[in-house]
């Protein structure tokens, strides 16, 4: 007998037979149904956990980003609040913050509480007095104006509001709406509210239900004298060319300002708010990861009951010269098949339900006659995505190692199978 026939067949990694086994291994037979269902579930599992990861981290960032936006294409990075004496010198100190470099904007405000009424409704507003110039600047109002203009708006007495604040009113571009200022003159009664309409120049609309609802734009003069403010202003709006670098010109502004001032940056005046939904993101990240882990420990109990089914093939595999090598590749080729087709599945799913998210929240909405994304809760008039390639990158990476390390047990147990216990009772 030709001594090469008892040596063991030396096979290059991951053979062409060893894929041939895994497919085979893969496909549905009638007796290992219950085997096939586990697979089934497996891939299921991790094709839902890494869509599901995938869009909610692309909704979570769309709400941040979108959020983030509306906030500071509203109200200034830096705010800057005058001390030891009122912001009377507003002119000379706006114009000295505006010439620091990276400073973009810098707008004088007058700010006050009123109550925005109509023969058919009122609402609790904030009036914020502010120049033309400036609030041309401010794109997120100049460009999202519906009805009327801010053509000579430091020249009348109008006002501009937002679109939700004019359909509760039931007012148009061209009407009054009437301000009600709790502090106004000062009589031998005590103090009178302050009362008078304003003709409505222009609407807009933001698409943050809160701005578009509660803000009144009037011109900067007249609001100092609405508000009894003669000669100062409330506070300096300055906006800066990146927003993410707030700390590197906190020096710079408080040393152009050339007085005592105190200020407060973004993310202070919006801790809470960003604070909580980071903490919510992070939360859902460890919870929906936890669909991936337990699909990956899907494919652990699937492998192990496909080894156990298979111990007579892997002993005769092992009689005809196969290693204990490419018995393990068999096995890690078929569970990590398993991980890597539901992760690219996945991973396709979520990209194309985030690039199509909004109309799929229309089209649900209108399907159930419910509104899904509430403006008045979310704050945002549509559900935004916002797909980041590295926290994606990192979820199909997470994906595809949990998928390999799942193989990693029972492919080991496999190829440590002895034929001969395997074959006792054949």
């Amino acid at each position: 007998m030709d001594e090469t026939m008892t040596e063991p067949v030396q096979t290059a990694p991951f053979a062409p037979f060893e894929w041939m086994l895994s497919a085979r291994y893969l496909r549905a037979r009638r007796k290992e149904g219950f085997i096939s269902v586990i697979a089934g579930f497996s891939f299921l599992g991790i094709m839902l956990g890494v869509a599901t990861l995938i869009i909610v981290m692309a909704v979570m960032n769309g709400f941040r980003k979108e959020l983030l936006d509306k906030i500071l294409g509203l109200n200034g990075h830096i705010l800057v609040q005058p001390l030891e004496s009122p912001l009377t010198d507003w002119k000379d100190v706006a114009e000295r913050i505006s010439q620091v470099q990276g400073i973009r904007l810098a707008a004088p405000v007058v700010d006050g509480q009123a109550l925005a009424s109509s023969p058919w409704n009122a609402s609790g507003v904030l009036v914020r007095g502010i120049r033309s110039d400036d609030l041309n600047n401010l794109t997120s109002i100049a460009k999202n104006i519906k009805q009327g203009s801010l053509e000579g708006f430091d020249d009348g007495q109008g006002v501009a509001i937002g679109r939700r604040l004019a359909d509760q009113l039931s007012l148009h571009a061209g009407d009054s709406v009437t301000l009600v200022a709790p502090k106004g003159a000062v009589t031998p009664m005590g103090t009178t509210p302050r009362i008078k309409p304003y003709k409505i120049v222009a609407v807009f609309e933001i698409g943050m239900s809160e701005y578009d609802l509660g803000f009144v734009f009037m011109p900067l003069a007249e609001a100092q004298a609405y508000f009894n403010r003669s000669s100062d202003v409330t506070s300096i709006e300055v906006f800066t060319t990146n927003p993410d670098r707030i700390d590197a010109f906190r020096k710079s502004v408080t040393e152009a300002a050339g007085r005592p001032v105190f200020l407060v940056d973004w993310r202070q005046r919006n801790s809470t708010f960003f604070n909580a939904l980071q903490v919510e993101r992070n939360v859902m990240f460890l919870i929906l990861t936890m669909i991936v882990l337990v699909a990956a420990l899907n494919i652990v109990s699937g492998l192990i009951m496909l080894v156990k089914d298979k111990g007579s093939d892997i002993a005769i595999l092992r009689t005809m010269g196969a290693s204990q090598g490419s018995i393990m590749r068999i096995f890690l080729i078929t569970g990590a098949s398993i991980g890597v087709v539901g992760t690219l599945v996945g991973f396709f799913v979520g990209l194309v339900i985030c690039l199509n998210i909004e109309s799929i929240r229309q089209f649900l909405s209108w399907l159930t006659a419910t509104e899904l994304f509430s403006p008045e809760l979310y704050f945002l008039s549509k559900l935004p995505a916002e797909i980041d390639v590295g926290e994606t990158s990192a979820v199909v990476i997470m994906a595809l190692t949990l998928s390999f390390l799942a193989t990693l047990y029972p492919s080991w147990r496999a190829a440590r199978l002895d034929p001969v216990e395997a074959l006792r009772y054949e």
